[in-house]
């Protein structure tokens, strides 16, 4: 009967302990069951501060740094292209200014003086015997010289001695047959602007026109 009281008296404490332990293990579940909201609020500042400062701040400085970089590359583009159009236009004039700086000839091969002015010199009633005639058959010409140097007359006048010469020696190798075939006349023509420039000056004589032309 003695031992029974006493063992009473030992388990009461150890009751009380499990007691105090079944009430505070539910109020350490509720404190785990908080603890990730707990963790989600304190975290969520640091979170946002993270993703605005190292991804979206640098997206749109890099958004507004683009057009920038276009914006100065378009007018260079276009300085390019106004360069290029500039140095099209540049090739096209000067490949009109070469073709109107060529010198046109006319049909003796003789550069034609466009826009100067021309020049006549006259020879008149020039008679010559025609060749293998034995001086019964001779040749009466008239003819204009055209020129456009500016002192073409002076040339001419100063050398009319030789120019007439040069004109008889080259009428008088001239038989009937010579002078009656087609295009003697331009045949002659083109004999005497050639020996006149040889012996008075290249292109100094441009044309000749006969006036008069008649053998007898």
């Amino acid at each position: 009967m003695s031992d029974k009281p006493a063992a009473s008296k030992s388990e009461a404490p150890k009751a009380e302990a499990g007691k105090a332990a079944a009430e505070a293990a539910p109020g350490s579940g509720g404190m785990q069951a908080w603890l990730p909201l707990i963790l989600a609020v304190v975290l969520m500042p640091v979170l946002a501060w993270v993703t605005t400062s190292f991804v979206i701040v640098p997206k749109v400085l890099k958004a507004r740094e683009t057009p920038a970089a276009h914006e100065g590359e378009e007018p260079e583009a276009a300085a390019h292209d106004a360069g290029g159009e500039h140095a099209s236009d540049d090739k096209h004039e000067s490949g009109k200014d070469s073709h109107a700086k060529e010198p046109k000839k006319d049909a003796h091969g003789k550069e034609a003086a466009k826009g100067k002015k021309k020049q006549n010199y006259q020879i008149s009633k020039l008679i010559v015997n025609v060749a293998g005639s034995m001086g019964t058959r001779y040749l009466m010409t008239s003819a204009t010289l055209v020129g456009t140097k500016p002192d073409f007359k002076e040339l001419i006048e100063e050398n009319k001695d030789q120019l007439l010469d040069l004109t008889i020696g080259v009428l008088s190798t001239k038989t009937i047959n010579d002078l009656e075939k087609p295009g003697a006349r331009n045949q002659i023509r083109s004999e005497l602007i050639s020996v006149y420039n040889n012996a008075l000056g290249s292109g100094l004589v441009q044309e000749i026109y006969f006036t008069e032309f008649a053998i007898q």
